[in-house]
């Protein structure tokens, strides 16, 4: 006989300011407790001392987190001038200092060095894999990993403010995959004054934005009937993707993983990535050939 699943069937996004403290999964646990939900997870993480966006995906939204995941993102960072942590930010123990601090025509002037395709290699205390094990945990038994630089998309570093001469605030638009505190390390490094993240705030992961995002206090069990209604569709976290539309009939073969005839909005490559919808529900990811969508994930809403 089965088992049970625990938790009551829950689909959809909740995008929280998450504050400086909890962990991106303690924030996804909360939220999960707070809406008694079966599945949950998030679309990126945060680290605990960083705040800001932190978008929570529920039920077959999950099988849309990679879109959000591999989409771009934007930060506001503030990089403290003058020394260098075995973390990158100011949690970690300094291991190198220096009395130099840069003038702003000289951040200005090292700022294109880091925008367009970059590489970049990855703090030591990061989730990245060598040989199986992650950086930070091999960081954290003392030892020190050779991590390999991995190309980055920066679209967008901009300084918007020098609060005194020993910090500066940026912000930045980047692809999958990028840490600010790598930028704050190698720009330190570029200007000859050395330096690591005093703050971080992410503002946006792909179609997600921190305009009427909710608050901590707001993922508590009493809340569950508002948090419900302040759920976002799950087709939000697919972004610019686009959505076709799809009769009853086709939905019913995408779902049972089979080609079927659907409506483009307009011209649509061949081979184009698109989702399908049905009376305003999600039926399945996948490819657009030849008037038809070739799925790839479908989607089961209870």
């Amino acid at each position: 006989m089965a088992r049970r699943q625990r938790g009551t069937p829950v689909h959809g996004w909740l995008v929280l300011d998450k504050p400086e403290g909890p962990s991106s999964a303690q924030a996804v646990a909360r939220a999960r407790r707070a809406l008694d939900a079966r599945k949950a997870g998030h679309a990126g993480t945060l680290d605990p001392a960083a705040t800001g966006l932190l978008a929570i995906a529920f039920g077959e939204a999950t099988k849309t987190v990679a879109h959000v995941t591999d989409a771009e993102k934007s930060y506001r960072f503030t990089v403290r001038w003058g020394a260098e942590t075995a973390t990158d930010d100011a949690e970690g123990a300094v291991t190198a200092s220096s009395a130099s601090r840069p003038s702003e025509a000289a951040i200005r002037a090292a700022l294109p060095g880091f925008t367009g395709d970059i590489l970049q290699v990855p703090p030591q205390v990061s989730a990245v894999k060598v040989e199986g094990r992650r950086a930070y945990a091999l960081a954290r038994s003392g030892e020190a990993p050779e991590l390999a630089a991995r190309p980055l998309h920066v679209a967008r570093l901009a300084l918007v403010a020098m609060p005194d001469a020993g910090q500066a605030v940026f912000e930045m638009d980047c692809g999958k995959g990028g840490y600010v505190r790598a930028i704050a390390r190698d720009l330190g490094r570029a200007l000859g004054c050395l330096g690591h993240v005093a703050g971080l705030r992410r503002l946006r992961a792909g179609p997600f934005t921190l305009e009427g995002a909710l608050g901590w206090e707001a993922l508590e069990p009493e809340n569950a009937a508002a948090l419900r209604a302040a759920l976002l569709p799950v087709g939000a976290g697919l972004g610019a993707m686009a959505e076709l539309a799809c009769s009853a009939e086709a939905a019913s073969r995408l779902r049972h993983g089979n080609p079927a005839e659907v409506t483009p909005p307009g011209p649509l490559a061949f081979g184009a990535e698109a989702w399908v919808s049905h009376a305003g529900q999600p039926v399945a990811i996948g490819h657009y050939r030849g008037g038809q969508l070739h799925p790839s994930r479908v989607f089961v809403l209870d």
